[in-house]
């Protein structure tokens, strides 16, 4: 992003925003918020190392306006645009959260969406009761969380080798897709401190792919078909529903932190049942903090994509700080998916998930192989990770290895054959703004690959919906 761009959108920001005045008796909410944050805008006028990272905090997390700015899908560019974030309580119990936000890279792709969470806040009525009773859990321990989105996201340039494990880097061909989701998903917490809780969905998708006459490899048209690259020729809406289960302890005093997720996925081709398949998901992740303040990495489910509140309680984001502590962890992940189709049926090749480089959601698998490179309805990774903090900046040294591969069939999911990657690099986790890494990987037999990008999501954000 170029400093002229840089400077629009702090002027847009800026112009969106009211001048402070003293506020009054009959201010509403959210003409409040935006005094505020006028307010907080003043430190951009001051040109000194404090100000400068006040005045980055309200640019970029501010309420309820502030830069969006984000990768979009590898070979996309960095898209910058606005975000809007607003709450509202009702009656102390529910609070709702929305977020809306719009960007656009210099490639010509944009994503633009409206999110809104409602959840109960931690307490609830009171009830009085008579005689003995035994302790329960707070309410907000067990009251579901509801999410509500619509999502356009439009990409020019996604490479396609051609499906399998075996594709040559010869074989790369280019397209464009725009997909819209809209749908609702729910997470209902089991009561205690079990960490488990069960999770559904149910989205509409409309994908819609196009040729790239533009780029230095061929449209994919003109190297593939509709048997070697299923749904090419049509892209009928689907109705895509998914239930399943989710387990995040901490256990050990702390010592230990999982992150499982079991589901399983219906895609269901409105129009044309040849299109109609299902997925399974087993994500297994484990954390294994080096000292006992190392922070959570998973998201608040309460936060929209563009907030990064820390607490029910709270709307605030937390502030760009030196670190008064070593942060550390090893992470250990190990990841299977893969998709079954009645006979005569077909898995859609651009709902297939990749590895290499990054994947649509701009999940790195096997960074050191060029993006999307392998691609096939089932996939696994095996992901030992090392990170640690680098004195008292708020940045990190971070080291991986993944071993992944993909198969067409369900017996190809096996430990044996395993490509392999090892990665390298530093990460920015500065208070709520986006995670900044810059990474070289290396190994795998087809090169190198260097990998600058900025998150989709505020630090401590909830994720967007997945593209595949």
């Amino acid at each position: 992003m170029t400093a002229t761009t840089c400077s629009l959108l702090l002027s847009t920001l800026m112009l969106a925003v009211p001048p402070a005045h003293p506020q009054s008796g009959n201010e509403g909410r959210i003409h409040s918020d935006f005094r505020r944050e006028g307010e907080q805008l003043q430190s951009c006028k001051t040109f000194n190392f404090g100000s400068l990272a006040n005045c980055a905090e309200t640019v970029v997390t501010g309420q309820p306006m502030h830069i969006a700015v984000g990768s979009l899908a590898p070979q996309n560019g960095i898209a910058a645009g606005a975000a809007f974030v607003e709450h509202k309580d009702f009656a102390n119990e529910w609070r709702l959260n929305w977020d809306l936000d719009a960007v656009a890279s210099g490639n010509g792709s944009w994503r633009a969406g409206a999110y809104l969470k409602a959840f109960r806040q931690p307490g609830g009525k009171i009830i009085v009761v008579s005689g003995p009773s035994k302790s329960t859990s707070p309410l907000y321990r067990t009251a579901p969380l509801f999410n509500l989105y619509a999502e356009t996201t439009s990409l020019n340039r996604i490479y396609f080798y051609g499906l399998g494990p075996n594709t040559l880097p010869a074989d790369r061909s280019v397209f464009g897709l725009t997909q819209t989701i809209a749908g609702a998903s729910a997470i209902v917490p089991f009561a205690g401190k079990t960490g488990i809780s069960l999770v559904g969905e149910l989205n509409g998708r409309i994908p819609q792919l196009r040729g790239n006459n533009g780029e230095s490899s061929p449209s994919i048209a003109l190297l593939y078909n509709e048997s070697t690259a299923p749904g090419l020729t049509s892209q009928p809406g689907f109705l895509q529903a998914g239930e399943g289960l989710r387990i995040r302890p901490s256990l050990f005093r702390d010592s230990l932190r999982l992150n499982y997720l079991l589901q399983f996925q219906q895609f269901i081709a409105v129009s044309d049942s040849h299109y109609s398949f299902r997925r399974w998901t087993a994500d297994f992740g484990h954390e294994f903090p080096l000292y006992r303040n190392v922070r959570l990495t998973a998201a608040n489910d309460q936060n929209g994509p563009d907030s990064c509140s820390t607490s029910a309680t709270t709307t605030a984001c937390p502030h760009v700080s030196l670190t008064q502590n070593l942060e550390g962890s090893i992470a250990v992940r190990l990841f299977m998916s893969g998709s079954i189709a009645n006979a005569g049926s077909v898995v859609p090749f651009y709902f297939d998930p990749t590895i290499g480089g990054s994947d649509l959601n701009g999940q790195p698998i096997l960074a050191s192989y060029p993006d999307y490179r392998f691609r096939a309805p089932n996939v696994l990774l095996l992901r030992e990770t090392f990170e640690h903090s680098l004195g008292k900046l708020p940045a990190g040294f971070l080291f991986s290895i993944d071993e992944a591969k993909v198969g067409m069939n369900r017996d190809d999911i096996s430990f044996n054959h395993l490509r392999h990657t090892f990665t390298a690099g530093l990460t920015v986790h500065a208070g709520g703004l986006p995670v900044v890494s810059l990474l070289f990987s290396w190994g795998g037999g087809e090169g190198h690959h260097t990998t600058a990008s900025i998150s989709n999501t505020l630090l401590g954000a909830s994720a967007r919906p997945s593209l595949f």
